[in-house]
């Protein structure tokens, strides 16, 4: 394995804190990044300087999803889960910056943000069904709490993919602008934030958080069986060799 690290704390100024996903162009899904970006949020938690994160990420996409050809797909389940609880507990408020892909887990991320700023090039996607798979990084929780309980369902059931301006039409993101202004327009909101008083901000987000933490705890665990019990599935073989081989899956139910 690389010692290059998968996130990083590019720096802090005017108490915004730049944090990237760092593992270009793809940015893949992995136990370790989610490690390492809990690691990041746990330690600018106890920051006093920073007000605001702004996670985006270096290369073509914010994270385009698991690397099923490679050995990122094979992480511990259980492990990543933990790493996902330890990131939903910290306390900054975090502005997701969505460049190209967010797809799998990757969306799970942006999910975890309090808010999202697409580009125009940017698509998301629940792709899991499509895998063969169930869902997973609690976005049983947090794609219904965020779009509704039917468009989450269509989402998730279809697999399908969302520009930047649809997802901001479904209330997937908060907003969408030209490639070339997303860190402007990321940093810009973020300047809104620092104007207000930090220990109200934390104070509001935790109430409007509530027991957030605890529900994507008891939804991880949930999806996290299934997952395991679909892995099993000559369904999951067909649709992760099919996704490899950019073909169309053929199911068998079995």
């Amino acid at each position: 394995m690389s010692d290059d690290p998968f996130v990083s704390l590019v720096g802090v100024s005017n108490h915004v804190a730049d944090v990237r996903l760092c593992r270009p162009p793809n940015n893949f899904f992995s136990t370790e990044m989610i490690s390492e970006l809990a690691d990041v949020l746990e330690n600018i938690d106890s920051n006093d300087d920073v007000r605001v994160v702004v996670l985006g990420a270096e290369g073509k996409h914010f994270c385009a999803g698991a690397d099923f050809s490679g050995a990122s797909s094979g992480s511990n389940t259980a492990d990543l889960y933990g790493a996902a609880a330890r990131l939903f507990r910290t306390h900054k408020p975090i502005i997701a910056a969505i460049q190209g892909a967010a797809i799998g887990g990757g969306l799970g991320v942006a999910l975890a943000a309090d808010f999202r700023i697409a580009s125009t090039q940017a698509r998301l996607s629940a792709n899991f069904a499509r895998l063969g798979f169930h869902h997973g990084f609690g976005l049983s929780v947090t794609l219904p709490d965020l779009i509704g309980q039917q468009r989450a369902a269509e989402l998730l059931y279809t697999g399908r993919r969302v520009s930047g301006e649809e997802a901001l039409a479904i209330g997937l993101v908060d907003q969408c602008v030209a490639p070339e202004d997303l860190t402007d327009a990321a940093l810009s909101f973020a300047s809104e934030i620092v104007m207000s008083a930090p220990l109200a901000v934390e104070s509001i987000r935790a109430t409007l958080r509530g027991d957030l933490a605890q529900r994507i705890v008891a939804a991880t665990a949930h999806e996290m069986a299934e997952q395991e019990r679909l892995r099993a599935t000559d369904d999951f073989r067909e649709g992760t060799r099919a996704m490899t081989e950019r073909r169309p899956p053929l199911f068998t139910r079995r």
